[in-house]
């Protein structure tokens, strides 16, 4: 396996299209992962307690509409 340094070096070597290329494949890895994470965090209940606040926060009408922020 490449080390990092080396794969730097590489991508240096590349025209700007295919580094543009890889920083989208890159980009779709790290979505890819994050909602991998998302639900497995999700499926064991990390995330319970704060969608029950989140909930909560809604029932009570303790949060304000996203237009109205942007």
């Amino acid at each position: 396996m490449k080390t990092l340094v080396e794969i730097e070096v590489a991508i240096g070597q590349l025209p700007e299209a295919e580094v543009r290329q890889l920083a989208q494949w890159l980009q779709q890895y790290l979505d890819d992962a994050w909602d991998q994470q998302m639900k497995e965090d999700l499926a064991s209940g990390k995330l319970d307690k704060l969608i029950a606040k989140a909930e909560a926060d809604i029932d009570t009408h303790s949060v304000r509409d996203l237009h109205g922020i942007l």
